[in-house]
């Protein structure tokens, strides 16, 4: 049944007590279902694509805010309650937008490019982390990172603490005598078949800071490369990502492909296994990586 509101003489609609209620009620329910309407600093539900992200969030001490993380996001170990979008370079903009967020805040390179290009034009908040692989890039994710999220305080200390625990794991790195030893930083063996990191990789950037050279120069990104360019580049070492499962691969498997069993790393048995997103992901933690390769490569 249709009732008439009735309209008072100076102009204003008079509602029915019903109405009323019913209006405060959706009003209330907005504030519950979207806190960012309620946020008094910045985006109230943070949806973080890329490990070092995640941890960016976690150490400015807003994790409460997150709503969700992509796979590659797996530390600290509270993140992995966290609804998980998927691949932080192969995600689908309905899995992304399925978790409600009101700001993305997106590693460099996040992918593919036409489901970055979806969310951007979503009525949600998009901030790219931008990428690098030394001491200025993982201060910049910092600020970026808490420039987004509305911390200024935050985001300035975390810096503060950040740039001089790097300073000085830099420093001890490159206090060691002699010449520096060159580190071949294997992605994956599959088929006896290495994949190896060239210029332009957070391997090689980690190993830099550690005080070590790359030993496999002359090309970028990671790429295959074959048994007489292992075999010329006479590693020291050899560096992993530490795996587990099907990804896993052993000392002797390792040293038994015809690339490596003349060099150097397979003579004395060197082989450094790190995890993965401390060693690459050029985040909070990269200070200690550098201390835990540099100390693995020289002593203590």
């Amino acid at each position: 049944m249709i009732r008439n509101t009735g309209r008072r003489g100076d102009g204003f609609v008079l509602l029915p007590a019903t109405m009323i209620a019913a209006v405060i009620t959706a009003f209330a329910l907005t504030l519950v279902l979207h806190p960012s309407a309620r946020a008094a600093e910045g985006a109230g539900r943070v949806l973080a694509l890329g490990g070092a992200v995640t941890e960016i969030v976690y150490a400015l001490g807003e994790e409460e805010r997150l709503i969700g993380r992509d796979s590659t996001s797996t530390f600290p170990e509270a993140a992995t309650s966290l609804p998980d979008v998927g691949y932080v370079r192969a995600l689908s903009p309905e899995g992304v937008l399925s978790v409600g967020p009101d700001l993305i805040l997106a590693e460099e390179g996040a992918g593919p490019p036409e489901a970055i290009d979806v969310l951007r034009a979503a009525e949600v908040d998009f901030v790219t982390v931008p990428g690098g692989f030394g001491a200025d890039a993982v201060l910049a994710k910092i600020r970026t990172v808490g420039g987004a999220l509305g911390v200024p305080a935050k985001t300035e200390a975390l810096a503060d603490e950040t740039r001089a625990a790097l300073a000085e794991a830099a420093a001890r790195a490159e206090a060691h005598d002699g010449a520096p030893m060159r580190v071949l930083f294997v992605m994956s063996a599959e088929g006896g078949r290495l994949m190896a990191a060239g210029q332009g990789t957070a391997a090689d950037g980690i190993i830099r800071l550690a005080g070590a050279e790359n030993a496999m120069r002359g090309f970028q990104g990671y790429k295959q490369v074959s048994d007489e360019a292992v075999a010329a580049a006479a590693p020291d070492v050899v560096l992993m990502m530490d795996r587990s499962g099907e990804h896993a691969v052993s000392d002797e498997t390792l040293f038994a492909s015809p690339a490596l069993r003349t060099t150097p790393a397979a003579r004395s048995g060197t082989v450094l296994r790190m995890d993965g997103l401390k060693l690459l992901g050029f985040g909070p933690r990269t200070a200690q990586a550098v201390e835990e390769l540099s100390t693995a490569l020289y002593g203590g």
